[in-house]
């Protein structure tokens, strides 16, 4: 009898678990990929006499579907991907004079599911930085080699990306390095070449496959910190990437405590970056603090971090 009750409890078990989890599943319900999916633009400042927008490059996007939870945009210009639960969003295009984009928004239903829509754009934009371009470059139809200013004090700093009220969050607060920085020395080998064609594009290199993973970030991607690494660890280190140059929006940048920031940030497309890794979607965003003909101060934005690069003409390996 008692065997006969114990198996009898087993088969009981077993039942109300096969229901339990038919029950879980009716909670999940089916796994459907958004349709219908529409995105509409509107070009700020578009009129009879402007009809590619004021020159600002900014975009009103708008989109919806059915069973989309959220969505994403790949606006086509180099730029990352932004997520909107709502669908709007507004986005602004840099690349100067009037270009053709290809705008992606990616809806997403339940599980992940997506379905894609995508439209062209032409927009207008305005803005330029000429000299910081042609500093970078030594002008239309030349090329110019860059090292890290590797003998300087400050070759690399660090600090905060929050708002801080001494404005600490503006400069190397937490960090600035020696020259020949001890741990830093694996990465002064390495160049960076600035092109420019006769047109005015311009296209970056880095000559040597030279990745330096400073701690934190290195231990987040479970690799050696503070060091070295190679296409291993950042694949997108090589080959000839373009360049685009577009307004500065960083807290720096916008602090009226630090009005020497130049303003414009320099984006290298492709997961191209200056040696300095942490990661491919911001590495090779370089927001200017300062350049001349032989000298380039940038703050590259890592979270709550913010690092500071500095490079120059002059390879100081000589």
């Amino acid at each position: 009898m008692k065997k006969i009750k114990i198996k009898l409890g087993i088969v009981l078990s077993l039942a109300l678990l096969i229901n339990s989890c038919q029950d879980d599943e009716g909670v999940v319900g089916d796994i459907i990929a958004p349709s219908n999916v529409t995105m509409s633009a509107e070009i700020v400042g578009v009129d009879a006499n402007n009809p590619y927008g004021d020159g600002s490059g900014f975009v009103n996007f708008t989109a919806s579907a059915d069973g989309a939870i959220t969505f994403r945009y790949d606006f086509g210009d180099g730029s990352k991907i932004a997520v909107s639960p709502s669908g709007n969003i507004t986005h602004q295009f840099s690349l100067t004079d009037v270009n053709t984009y290809t705008v992606t928004v990616m809806a997403s239903g339940v599980g992940g599911i997506t379905t894609t829509h995508s439209m062209n754009i032409d927009v207008f934009s305005s803005f330029e930085d000429e000299e910081a371009k042609n500093f970078l470059t030594g002008g239309a139809g030349n090329s110019k080699t860059w090292y890290w200013a590797a003998d300087k004090p400050g070759n690399i700093g660090l600090g905060p990306n929050d708002v801080m009220s001494g404005g600490e969050h503006t400069y190397d607060f937490w960090f600035r390095s020696n020259a020949w920085h001890s741990d830093k020395l694996c990465m002064y080998d390495a160049e960076f070449v600035f092109t420019q064609s006769a047109d005015g594009k311009v296209t970056f290199e880095q000559l040597k496959d030279i990745a330096y993973t400073p701690g934190d970030y290195a231990g987040s991607i479970g690799v050696d910190g503070d060091t070295c690494h190679g296409t291993d660890v950042a694949p997108t280190l090589v080959g000839v990437k373009e360049v685009m140059f577009t307004p500065s929006s960083s807290i720096a940048t916008e602090d009226a405590t630090n009005p020497e920031y130049r303003g414009t940030t320099i984006n290298i497309s492709d997961g191209g970056f200056m040696c300095w890794y942490v990661g491919e979607e911001l590495s090779g965003r370089l927001e200017i603090i300062t350049i001349t003909e032989n000298e380039l101060y940038v703050r590259i934005e890592e979270g709550p971090r913010a690092w500071y690069c500095l490079y120059q003409t002059d390879n100081p390996n000589d």
